[in-house]
């Protein structure tokens, strides 16, 4: 097989452009978290293909399993996608008979989602297999640490969203 040629000598490092120290520092924070969380992400997604799933349908199957029935703008809210994007995912569910819909009996322009006997079944089923592998995914870090980012992680988000 034969090997990659070297770059030539004379080729100049990469040029590293300058923002600042605190503006540096915070792009590369946000670099490495970007690279981070879609690490992880691909993780979680090959898991969730085991079962059938898109990310989008086990997210909404899993909010309804651990929160209960909700309306569907709440799971869109707690998720951070539209509307559009939660009734089409919605659809695909009660399709499998995972979901159910119905009309709330107090504001008949809301509708509220539940888990079906056999999407509770599935739930039962494949959500501790998952916690397991992003648990197995989060074994690089030490127990505290995991405190500490989840805890520094919350804390940059909600002050980013209140502004």
């Amino acid at each position: 097989m034969p090997r990659k040629a070297a770059p030539p000598k004379d080729t100049p490092p990469p040029r590293r452009r300058s923002y600042g120290a605190e503006a540096d520092r915070a792009l590369d924070l946000w670099v490495a978290l970007a690279r981070c969380a879609a690490s992880v992400s691909r993780v979680s997604a090959r898991d969730i293909q085991r079962y059938g799933l898109t990310q989008a349908q086990f997210a909404v199957l899993e909010v309804l399993h651990h929160k209960g029935p909700m309306p569907l703008c709440s799971i869109g809210e707690k998720l951070l996608v539209t509307s559009g994007n939660i009734t089409f995912v919605a659809d695909q569910l009660e399709k499998t008979s995972w979901l159910r819909r119905r009309r709330s009996t107090k504001d008949r322009r809301v509708t509220i989602a539940s888990l079906t006997p056999k999407g509770e079944a599935l739930m039962e089923r494949c959500f501790p297999e998952h916690a397991a592998c992003i648990e197995t995914a989060a074994r690089v870090l030490t127990t505290k640490e995991q405190a500490a980012l989840a805890q520094l992680l919350k804390k940059w988000g909600k002050a980013v969203q209140a502004r």
